[in-house]
Parts: C-alpha cells; sequence; structure tokens
C-alpha cells in the first residue's frame, strides 16, 4: 500500500473508535523521522485532551492494525491531542475554524511579517480568505502558504497554583 492508502485505510479503522470515545479523529499521519515510520493518530475532543484519550484510543485501536496488518513496514503507533497551534489541512478543519484566529505560514513577508495572525473568514478547497487586524481581507492559494494553523487562545486569568484563599 502506499502512503496515501495507509492513511485512508487507518483512518477508517480509527474514526469509529475515536467516536465511541467521545473524541474527533483530527488527522491520520504516516511519517518517516530518520530511520523510523511513525503512525501518528491525531485526536480532539470539547475542552481538549488528555492523556487518558490518548491510551484509550491506543489500546482499542493497536490489535485493530496488528490484525488487519495494513502497514508493510515496521513503525510506531502515536496517539496525539490536536493542540492549540493545530495545522488545518482537511476541509473539515477550515470549515470548524471559520471566524477563528489563525496563524497563515507565508513565503514572502507581508506587511513585515511572514506568519501573520488573521481571522479565517472563507474557505474554498483552494483558497482561503483571511482577515487581517486592520479588517483588510487576503486571499491565498492553499499551495501557496507554508502551512496555515489555528491559533487558539489559552485563557490563563486564572493563574497557576492555588488561589488565595487556598493558602491559608
Amino acid at each position: 500500500m502506499n502512503k496515501n492508502q495507509i492513511i485512508k485505510t487507518v483512518w477508517e479503522m480509527a474514526e469509529p473508535v475515536t467516536e465511541q470515545l467521545g473524541l474527533t479523529l483530527w488527522d491520520v499521519q504516516f511519517v518517516k523521522e530518520g530511520a523510523t515510520w511513525s503512525l501518528r493518530i491525531v485526536i480532539d475532543r470539547e475542552g481538549g485532551v488528555d492523556m487518558d484519550a490518548c491510551e484509550a484510543v491506543s489500546r482499542a485501536l493497536a490489535p485493530m492494525l496488528d490484525e488487519a496488518d495494513p502497514i508493510d513496514e515496521s513503525y510506531v503507533l502515536e496517539v496525539w491531542s490536536a493542540g492549540y497551534d493545530r495545522d488545518l489541512t482537511r476541509d473539515f478543519h477550515f470549515e470548524a475554524s471559520l471566524g477563528m484566529p489563525v496563524t497563515v505560514g507565508l513565503f514572502a513577508p507581508e506587511k513585515g511579517e511572514k506568519e501573520p495572525v488573521m481571522t479565517l473568514k472563507g474557505y474554498t478547497g483552494k483558497t482561503v480568505i483571511c482577515t487581517d487586524s486592520d479588517g483588510e481581507d487576503h486571499e491565498y492559494e492553499l499551495k501557496s502558504l507554508r502551512f496555515i494553523r489555528r491559533k487558539d487562545e489559552i485563557d490563563f486569568s486564572g493563574g497557576y497554583g492555588p488561589k488565595a484563599d487556598e493558602t491559608e
């Protein structure tokens, strides 16, 4: 099987598993780093993903992969959270991110920036429309970008450590 077929086959196996666990399958990647092949299952859930969720997916999916044996090479199974700065690569990624801040990876700087943060305003399948901080719209062909990533905001207003009334 070629890489795209592997990803498609594993996606079809992993999606029902993640759904049953109350998770969203964000991506499947089959990548070679050095001499090691890694099969990455990237998951998401409203409110975030913890290690228990990653472990649950790994435990459920590993025996299925062993039985189906869709990959000729030896590989490492990794289950990851999509994270806060997640790459947008699939149609549903863009659709789920409309109206949200994104980091746009440009090859040449615009207004002095190669990675401006903008608001994702539109998606056509081949292009994105993003609005910059000045309210100006920019249309980019996806193939002309280094990347486009969701830029989720993290609320640190609660601070770290115990609250003042918990220290006494």
